[in-house]
């Protein structure tokens, strides 16, 4: 049976910080190709693989003082998203670390009627799963 992930018990922490009012985390790894095409033909023949980076964003309802002094001073961060389906120690977990973490990009939106939300778009080396 798949263990269900929810966002209410989860967390996230910015160098081992907590951060307040995260309403969503979304992340792709890319990883640069290239074709190695065969002479005389339109087919490839092989695939070089190049740099591997990590992109993402994270929503935070309102905005981010720890967020927000890492896009100033551009500086890196190490960030850990703990993944949990319960509240308490026992409930099952899964963990992505993220490693030299640099915020690229912020963005805010507020609505008639709605609180205002921040996305911070993130760079990291590499993502780990624990």
């Amino acid at each position: 049976m798949p263990t269900v992930l929810n966002a209410n018990n989860s967390t996230l922490l910015i160098d081992g910080d907590g951060v307040e009012g995260v309403q969503s985390i979304a992340f792709r790894v890319v990883t640069e190709r290239e074709n190695i095409r065969a002479i005389g033909t339109n087919e490839r023949v092989a695939v070089s693989f190049g740099l591997r980076t990590v992109e993402g964003e994270v929503v935070v309802r309102s905005l981010s003082e720890a967020f927000d002094t890492k896009l100033i001073a551009r500086e890196s961060f190490n960030m850990v998203a703990a993944l949990k389906n319960g509240p308490g120690t026992d409930a099952a977990q899964k963990s992505y670390a993220f490693d030299d973490c640099f915020i690229e990009a912020k963005s805010m939106g507020l609505s008639s009627g709605g609180v205002a939300e921040t996305t911070y778009v993130f760079t990291a080396t590499r993502v780990r799963e624990e």
